[in-house]
């Protein structure tokens, strides 16, 4: 039970930040599958135009839910400069959603919902651990001073 102890001590600020990430994640996840089979099913855009409308709205609510809860903690090196590199490392992995959709529908011949739904799940995975590597290494930088435990002149303390 000990070694259980400071195992979770010494890993649970990255816990944390990996389950407020797949909280938002998977709340994006649905907005983009929903969003996909709308556009392709319902309105009819064809595959790939739906996969780019369904990202571009997951992904606005995935940079205000990443930036305001999963990766609060971090500096904010401008909301411009974040907001840039947010969609720019979201359309290279967009890239990974349009690939296997468009390798799935194009390539293999399959055209039905449940083989576009298949392949966008295949490529918002292989998209997911690029994007968790990438906000990480280039957008929620590390704080480069200490977050104080209270807010300032409150004496409130802080969720973390």
């Amino acid at each position: 039970m000990d070694v259980a102890k400071r195992l979770y001590q010494r890993f649970s600020a990255l816990l944390h930040e990996l389950l407020k990430f797949g909280s938002i994640g998977l709340i994006a996840f649905v907005i983009d599958l929903g969003l996909l089979n709308l556009c392709n099913t319902v309105i009819g855009l064809g595959p790939l135009t739906s996969k780019v409308v369904a990202t571009t709205v997951s992904t606005t609510f995935a940079y205000a839910g990443n930036r305001f809860w999963t990766f609060r903690h971090r500096d904010q090196s401008g909301l411009g400069r974040e907001y840039f590199l947010f969609f720019l490392l979201n359309g290279i992995a967009l890239l990974f959603g349009l690939l296997t959709i468009g390798f799935t529908t194009y390539t293999l011949g399959r055209h039905d919902s449940l083989s576009v739904n298949i392949a966008n799940i295949v490529g918002v995975g292989l998209g997911t651990l690029f994007r968790y590597w990438s906000y990480k290494k280039w957008v929620f930088l590390e704080a480069t001073e200490p977050i104080p435990v209270e807010l300032p002149g409150t004496g409130i303390r802080q969720d973390r």
